[in-house]
């Protein structure tokens, strides 16, 4: 495979050296100061891994619509309109967003999806995700996915945080509490908080080789696909 990487931060480089150990060809790489070269390429790879920022999207979307790329993106961040100018690419590639590549939090959005409409009426729900300290977004878009996965029309209300004097916790809202520290690389917790039980569930990444791992498996699948946009939940469990 070769690969035209968006991109050289922590997750960027590990992308690099393990697509490189595998045997994987890295076209080309750019940062934040030499994006402005991509307008220079042409089609020179099977497909483009953005981890990057969202205000590269321009560039990116103007590369991907010239030369039909296939591409997957695991930056986070994008506003609304900017998840749809992502998501219009799929006239032109197949295209694959996640906010995080992991098995086990595919597992686990899948699970919430499943039993959170069971819990709802008689449980209250916060969610905790710790990240390191030079992250720089919150919540992370790994939380938003789990919210997504938690209340997918968006009809209850987020309380993020709480300070001061906050009255007693309204029904239905669903806290979301984002912790930055050291180097943690990711951990994510849904309390469901009843009367007399209490249901958790953490994922938990020991490192972020786990997310790279996961991104490069699904870049594979990625050529040769219909252009469209993918969803990984389709991906993995056919629905």
């Amino acid at each position: 495979m070769r690969y035209l990487l968006i991109g050289r931060g922590r997750m960027g480089r590990l992308i690099q050296e393990t697509a490189q150990a595998a045997g994987d060809e890295i076209q080309a790489s750019f940062g934040r100061n030499d994006l402005d070269r991509l307008g220079q390429l042409g089609r020179v790879a099977d497909v483009v891994i953005d981890f990057s920022r969202p205000e590269t999207l321009p560039e990116i979307v103007s590369y991907v619509r010239r030369t039909g790329t296939p591409l997957l993106s695991g930056t986070t961040g994008f506003t609304p309109a900017q998840m749809v100018q992502v998501e219009a690419l799929g006239a032109y590639t197949p295209v694959l967003w996640a906010a995080n590549f992991s098995l086990g939090m595919a597992v686990l959005y899948r699970a919430l999806r499943e039993i959170s409409g069971v819990l709802k009426p008689d449980f209250d729900i916060e969610l905790v995700e710790a990240h390191h300290n030079q992250k720089e977004d919150a919540p992370s878009g790994s939380a938003k996915l789990l919210l997504e996965a938690i209340d997918p029309r968006h009809e209850q209300p987020l309380n993020y945080g709480r300070e001061g004097v906050t009255g007693k916790r309204p029904k239905g809202e669903i806290g979301v509490h984002a912790l930055r520290g050291g180097t943690v690389a990711g951990t994510h917790t849904v309390h469901f908080f009843g009367p007399d039980e209490e249901l958790s569930f953490t994922h938990r990444a020991a490192s972020r080789q786990i997310f790279v791992n996961g991104a490069l498996h699904m870049a594979r699948m990625l050529p040769g696909k219909p252009n469209g946009v993918y969803d990984l939940q389709k991906i993995l469990f056919g629905g």
